[in-house]
């Protein structure tokens, strides 16, 4: 019978066959139960952002228009205010991009009611972000707090809290030079640290694409001062993505991630965007944390990460660190690729042995769930494309000698995925509400925008390439990262390129600009580029209902 099926066809009742094998049976339902499992995860992480949610509306009923701030609206007593420690927020830069400003910004206007300085961190004068800082500086010199609260005092005009002893900006740049034994990243950060303020007793490492809440440094300080056994505390992004496949397979990328940060409390997870520590944990080098970063570190979060771990120390993310990620609107498939690239590279760097058996572990784990994730889909194609021919060619089932136990499994399959994607939507869902809440004043996110079929092909393309950058990394043991060059040996950074003729331009997320001339300021002001930053903010199809 078989002779008489046209060759294509033959082909594909084979594998429609062979994918109905124990093996392949087995493939297929593990693929149904990774949707189920992240489809859990997700729905946990949902509950902890909520809960947050309806403590923000309690405290609001019973009269804390400030519950974005604090759930106590007595913390904001001008004598509780006064006690707050100081806080230095060092935040390395690396090139200029369309978001820059308006997440700087953000970090600088922070209801923070203690003291606290900025350090924005540069390689040198030649950096794009170097002139653009100093002008948001300039223009924020002069800006009293009383001004920058203008829209939640008019709001609220009977109640005074006291946010800050300062009435300017206490904001710095530093250039730290050219790294020699870490990432530039790494080497901006522990510069910072040397030369923030002696007083500091907490040290707020931020990247420039994180937008932060008014209260968040408020909240993370807060946690510090409760539970002095933490030793980091971290958040996560909430991705924006920008339209293209490329943005959505990194929101894909990052979403199961996310559950790890949404614990309300303990976890071992820990973002480099944002990481607050003790400053005496520098100033002592504690855990050799300052000797781990600067000797050949390549990754902050990974490096910090393996020295809680050897030493029991405590991570925690509290369930309001979660920030507003906008990625970039040009953002490319291929500088999507070079993303994946970075972040498959981390698991080649390691601190100890015990460190890298992890690494070699999570390197296992992670490519082994990704083509487990994906294959069921393929196997679920051939099922599905199968069935069709035989109801177009009017085959029967004998002839071709299949069943309809494929497409029973490829249905389950389809259950599941559409379990997974209404989770992955609640949790999306629940985490832009949280976001509008904790920055009343700021433009409306909307998941309106969000375009589900993307994220579907999104999922499968980012788990297909996973393994396929993994294994690159593996064998290379170098990366270029914001146009640097950097080569591994024995997980340690031994060998720095940098050739600005060479490499990318723009950085993969953010879209940034990573070359400037030196000395120059950019063409257009300081106001017309805030202007149109903010413009592209509020634009309603991206970010309003």
């Amino acid at each position: 019978m078989s002779a008489a099926l046209d060759p294509v066809d033959w082909l594909l009742f084979s594998l429609s066959r062979a994918f109905r094998s124990p093996l392949a049976v087995f493939v297929q339902i593990q693929g149904c139960v990774i949707c189920l499992t992240l489809a859990i995860g997700w729905a946990f992480a949902a509950y902890v952002r909520n809960r947050e949610i309806n403590r923000m509306k309690d405290a609001m009923k019973c009269g804390n228009s400030f519950a974005f701030l604090c759930h106590d609206i007595n913390e904001l007593e001008h004598s509780n205010q006064v006690n707050l420690p100081r806080v230095t927020v060092v935040m390395p830069l690396k090139g200029f991009g369309e978001h820059n400003l308006h997440n700087w910004k953000s970090q600088i206007t922070s209801l923070y009611g203690g003291p606290l300085e900025f350090l924005f961190v540069v390689e040198s004068t030649e950096d794009p972000a170097y002139h653009a800082v100093s002008r948001l500086i300039r223009d924020f010199k002069g800006a009293s707090f009383e001004c920058l609260l203008c829209g939640f005092t008019s709001c609220l005009p009977d109640f005074i809290a006291c946010f800050s002893a300062q009435d300017d900006v206490d904001a710095k740049i530093i250039l730290a030079g050219l790294s020699t034994t870490c990432s530039q990243k790494i080497h901006n950060q522990l510069v910072g640290v040397e030369r923030m303020h002696k007083d500091t007793k907490y040290v707020l490492f931020l990247d420039d694409d994180v937008m932060l809440h008014p209260g968040s440094i408020g909240a993370l300080t807060a946690e510090m001062e409760k539970n002095p056994e933490i030793f980091i505390q971290t958040g996560y992004p909430l991705d924006l993505p920008s339209g293209s496949l490329g943005s959505y397979c990194i929101y894909e990328y990052h979403m199961p991630c996310s559950m790890g940060f949404a614990t309300g409390g303990k976890t071992f997870f820990l973002w480099g965007g944002c990481m607050m520590m003790h400053a005496d944990d520098f100033r002592r080098d504690n855990y050799g944390v300052v000797s781990g970063l600067r000797d050949g570190g390549y990754s902050d979060d990974m490096t910090l990460a393996a020295i809680a771990g050897a030493h029991k120390r405590l991570i925690t993310s509290p369930p309001v660190a979660v920030f507003p990620h906008p990625l970039a609107s040009d953002l490319s498939f291929s500088r999507y690729w070079n993303y994946l690239r970075k972040q498959t590279f981390v698991l080649e760097s390691y601190i100890s042995r015990v460190n890298w058996l992890m690494n070699r572990g999570l390197f296992s784990f992670h490519c082994y769930l990704s083509w487990g994730f994906v294959a069921p889909y393929f196997m679920a194609a051939v099922h599905i494309a199968a069935a069709l021919q035989i109801y177009i060619k009017g085959y029967s089932y004998e002839e071709t000698t299949c069943t309809t136990s494929g497409l029973l499994l490829a249905s389950c399959l389809a259950i599941c995925t559409l379990t997974e994607l209404l989770s992955m939507w609640n949790l999306t869902r629940i985490e832009v509400q949280l976001c509008n809440m904790l920055s009343p004043e700021a433009p409306k996110l909307s998941l309106d925008y969000y375009n589900w079929s993307l994220i579907f092909v999104a999922l499968l393309v980012d788990n297909f390439l996973y393994p396929i950058s993994a294994f690159r990394s593996h064998f290379s043991q170098s990366i270029n990262w914001s146009g640097i060059r950097y080569h591994l040996k024995n997980g340690k950074i031994n060998k720095i390129e940098r050739n600005r003729g060479r490499g990318p331009k723009f950085t993969d997320l953010g879209g940034k600009h990573l070359y400037g001339k030196k000395g120059a300021p950019p063409k257009a002001s300081f106001l017309s580029s805030l202007a149109r930053s903010l413009c592209q903010w509020h634009q309603p199809k991206k970010y309003e209902v």
